[in-house]
């Protein structure tokens, strides 16, 4: 039994080292060198070592050594951690405003102004002071457990500081992980000494380090967490303390939480604006990427009545900079063939830095786009990084060419298997209609593993294109038949790698839902939320095939097209095949009990009215129109007051200037997906 007095230093060493974190992380005013640190931390571990009675998981020198996991766990979070509606100029952000004030009538509207963190959005949970679990974002429902790799994280508490602040009994703090640009570089040069890839960006680097299955590889990764709000907060007596976000952001530095850099309150809508200026401005002195202002109603109980939409909240919004903008040369277009037959034209860049990163393709969506913008191959172009993340090709600059450019034809037969592509219906794309080409074949594997799909850990794009390189997979029941032997021979696979990976499919296997398997599957206008709805209508994937197209079309939320594209999908031989593969290797999940009564509630666009205009490339109008309608909303053919959403194509037209002058809130297409989603 240790003695009093070495109870006594660790228990001194450990508030130490605690309040030192606080100073350094929270407050970035250190008052002792690294070396003094090192020397009490040390010290700390020695007596830990020599006194296992006095261990404490929440003691700073538990942030690692938990064992590699096999594949994440999901978390489901209590809140919906939403996604936030963009505007891209203060005139944007003024029509918002406008629209507050019309649902606040005569109140006074104050905000939260932030940076808008480029990194991955995480959940941290403690619970009575202490940390007990965190998760990713995900799709903003049900996220990744990350608690053993967010444990690693310096800038998150073991332990939440109590000196002279009340501590809630469980607070869920909602946050952005981000790594400096200084120590990405740092990174970086250790990843190209080491012989390993170097990351893209800073973002890809945080988010991939915090989802590494090893703690340990974590823990070695310069990550920093910045809280920006919260989710449910439970405090003894049933009692508030936080009225205002302000409060909010103010308790969590009290805890011992940093909160972003140059964040603050703002008394008006103007004020926002210069915010938006200023840090627009200097973004670059701040070391982290960021690519806008996040500007939140500051009052919680103003936050509380205006409510969220479908979507996103009505209390929040960002603001997104302009898109850094960069001249180079379109030096080819080649043609992609995506999972459902889909030629996709990709722009090959001359390699240039744009907002920091190097930028050599960029998609062009399809056919009409290319005729649209006047591209033509070797044209000097105008590129950017649409909200400092996708790159895109913006047009051609005329003026510069030199009378060498191509115009581009698009190919009428399939590059990666020469059959003839077509156009069905009103479609933009074009497809190839053969079912076997390689092409699709691989990009359909890929979205099985994929977390649109059954989200098999540790199996990505690379090694679907290896497997199918090698024979091994020809369709995704063939990953059920793979076996430690099969892949230990592969190049960079090894003993541990290859049973982690059998492991992981397995995990797969087993824990598959029957929405997840249908989802997976890929079929046409059948997503995530659809396959849900199948789900709790059917009790597997044989009563699901069995079904005729009147059948499906009596469950609410599926139309007509939706209706012959699974009729179509259970009646190819091919596919019929893989059905029977499925079942007899097991991969066979059933109807989850209790689920039955979300079916009847699924109607997340309810009520909600929509305009269609211009040209979609990845779906038809009608498809659209069906996809909509399955969730509960109307679409109509004019834009009026009484238009909730206007979604916008390829050239418009008139439709989306009447819905500006209506302060109608607009889509793209990327915006309507991410609405079906839910």
């Amino acid at each position: 039994m240790a003695e009093q007095s070495v109870q006594s230093r660790v228990a001194s060493l450990r508030e130490t080292i605690r309040h030192h974190d606080y100073l350094y992380y929270v407050l970035d005013a250190p008052q002792i060198s690294d070396n003094e640190y090192d020397a009490l931390f040390k010290e700390l571990q020695a007596l830990e070592h020599r006194y296992p009675e006095l261990d404490d998981p929440a003691s700073p020198t538990k942030r690692v050594g938990q064992k590699p996991l096999a594949a994440f766990a999901h978390r489901e979070h209590s809140l919906p951690m939403a996604s936030l509606d963009n505007v891209f100029s203060l005139e944007e952000f003024q029509t918002y405003v406008q629209r507050l004030e019309r649902l606040l009538p005569g109140e006074e509207i104050t905000f939260w102004v932030d940076p808008k963190m480029d990194g991955l959005a995480v959940e941290v949970i403690f619970e009575a002071g202490r940390y007990v679990a965190a998760c990713t974002r995900g799709d903003g429902r049900v996220g990744e457990d990350v608690t053993a790799q967010m444990r690693t994280v310096r800038t998150v508490p073991l332990q939440l500081r109590e000196e002279g602040v009340e501590v809630p009994d469980y607070i869920e703090v909602r946050g952005e992980v981000v790594m400096h640009e200084d120590d990405f570089a740092l990174l970086n040069k250790r990843q190209t000494e080491n012989g390993a890839r170097p990351f893209a960006n800073p973002r890809n680097a945080a988010a991939g380090s915090v989802r590494q299955l090893d703690p340990e590889v974590t823990a070695k990764r310069p990550l920093r967490f910045f809280a920006y709000g919260v989710g449910v907060v439970r405090w003894s007596g049933a009692k508030t303390v936080w009225s205002r976000q302000s409060e909010v952001m103010q308790g969590l530095r009290e805890l011992g939480l940093p909160v972003a850099p140059k964040a603050r309150w703002a008394e008006s809508a103007a004020a926002v604006q210069t915010y938006y200026q200023d840090l627009g401005a200097n973004r670059h002195s701040l070391g982290f990427e960021i690519d806008g202002v996040v500007a939140k109603v500051d009052r919680l109980e103003q936050q509380h009545r205006l409510g969220s939409t479908s979507r996103a909240p009505r209390w929040a919004l960002a603001l997104k900079f302009p898109a850094h903008q960069a001249e180079t040369v379109l030096e080819d277009i080649q043609v992609q063939v995506g999972r459902t037959g889909v030629l996709t034209p990709v722009a090959v860049l001359r390699p240039v830095e744009v907002g920091g990163v190097t930028v050599s393709r960029a998609t062009l969506h399809n056919e009409d786009e290319i005729r649209a913008k006047g591209l033509r191959v070797g044209d000097p172009v105008l590129v950017q990084r649409a909200g400092d993340v996708i790159p895109e090709v913006v047009r051609p600059l005329t003026d510069k060419r030199t009378g060498e450019e191509k115009t581009f034809v698009f190919p009428q037969t399939c590059p990666a298997c020469g059959s003839p592509v077509s156009r069905l219906g009103d479609e933009v794309a074009r497809r190839c209609v053969n079912a076997a080409c390689p092409a699709q074949v691989v990009q359909q594997l890929i979205h099985f593993v994929s977390k649109a799909g059954l989200d098999i850990e540790g199996l990505g794009e690379r090694w679907v294109q290896i497997f199918v390189d090698q024979g091994l997979v020809r369709s995704p029941a063939d990953l059920f038949r793979l076996k430690e032997r099969d892949l230990v021979p592969l190049e960079r696979m090894g003993d541990k790698s290859a049973r982690n990976m059998i492991q992981a499919i397995a995990s797969a296997k087993s824990s598959a839902r029957l929405d997840q398997l249908i989802s997976a599957l890929g079929i046409r206008l059948v997503g995530r939320r659809t396959a849900e709805i199948l789900a709790t209508s059917f009790e597997d994937l044989e009563a699901l095939a069995e079904a005729d197209s009147e059948t499906l079309q009596h469950i609410p939320d599926i139309g007509p097209e939706v209706a012959a594209s699974l009729r179509r999908f259970f009646t190819t031989p091919a596919n019929q095949a893989l059905i029977r593969d499925l079942h007899q290797l097991g991969v066979w999940p059933r109807r989850e009990t209790g689920n039955g009564s979300d079916a009847d509630q699924s109607a997340p666009l309810e009520g909600l009215r929509f305009v269609l205009t211009g040209a979609l490339s990845d779906m038809s109008r009608s498809a659209a129109k069906d996809a909509i309608e399955s969730r509960g909303g109307k679409v109509v053919s004019a834009v009026s007051s009484k238009v909730d959403y206007v979604v916008a194509g390829e050239n418009p037209g008139s439709k989306l200037d009447k819905a500006r002058e209506l302060d109608i809130a607009v889509l793209d297409e990327t915006g309507l997906h991410d609405l079906l989603a839910g």
